[in-house]
């Protein structure tokens, strides 16, 4: 993403709309209707204001945020049931981030997924993620 283009994450009603959507004073979380190769009930929760990474929220967005993760999970737990959830931040182009507003995925995971099993830490196993010196 161009750094000096509008922020998605900033406009609100189009984080609303055609979504399931949980909010405080703080934060939002937005569950879109899976598209094609996403994973069903996949859905991220952004601050209100615009933050960069995780590491430029506020102690009351942290609360605000788990605050939503719980609502979230409980949600997911009644309409899908899942089997397992990842969860978690993309910091910076490096680490995965796409959009320059901080945002925490929240990823029902199902035992019946091709990559069932695969999380976050697959990728600090695999010898093939190793740096090249």
């Amino acid at each position: 993403m161009r750094h000096d283009s509008p922020c998605p994450y900033c406009d609100t009603a189009e984080l609303r709309r055609d979504a399931f959507v949980l909010e405080n004073e703080l934060c939002l979380l937005s569950i879109k209707p899976s598209e094609t190769g996403a994973l069903e009930g996949a859905g991220i929760i952004i601050p209100k204001a615009h933050r960069p990474t995780v590491f430029d929220l506020t102690p009351q967005e942290w609360v605000a945020t788990q605050e939503l993760l719980l609502q979230a999970k409980a949600h997911l737990d009644a309409m899908l049931a899942p089997d397992g959830y990842n969860a978690g931040w993309n910091v910076g182009e490096v680490g995965g981030q796409h959009v320059m507003h901080a945002h925490f995925h929240v990823m029902p995971r199902f035992q019946d997924e091709p990559r069932a099993g695969q999380g976050i830490r697959s990728h600090l196993k695999d010898a093939g993620n190793r740096r090249r010196s």
